[in-house]
């Protein structure tokens, strides 16, 4: 089930980690999945990527992009790295475990 319009190099590009937290672990329970994706990535991407790496079928996905934050330390100014999620609704009968490795 190879997707012919991304390679698998972009595929392991865009889907960076799973995000494994008290709410990812609650909506686990509706069939959804938290990634970090990466920033330039569109939905259409992150779904084929979703489908061809772990064989399921995905229902919706939904992004969430975080701008960077300025932080002061010490008097030092720095920034947090701006951050993108992706959150997976699988159609029914489909799930993945995220604390095996692909």
């Amino acid at each position: 089930m190879k997707s012919k319009h991304i390679s698998q190099e972009r595929m392991y590009e865009i889907i960076r980690s799973p995000v494994v937290t008290e709410k990812s672990t609650f909506i686990s329970e509706y069939n959804q999945i938290v990634f970090n994706v990466a920033i330039d990535s569109s939905k259409r991407e992150i779904k084929e990527a979703i489908e061809a790496l772990f064989k399921v079928k995905v229902k919706n996905v939904n992004t969430l992009r975080q701008n960077g934050k300025i932080k002061r330390f010490k008097g030092t100014v720095g920034k947090r790295p701006e951050s993108k999620k992706a959150f997976i609704t699988l159609e029914e009968g489909n799930s993945i475990d995220v604390t095996t490795g692909i």
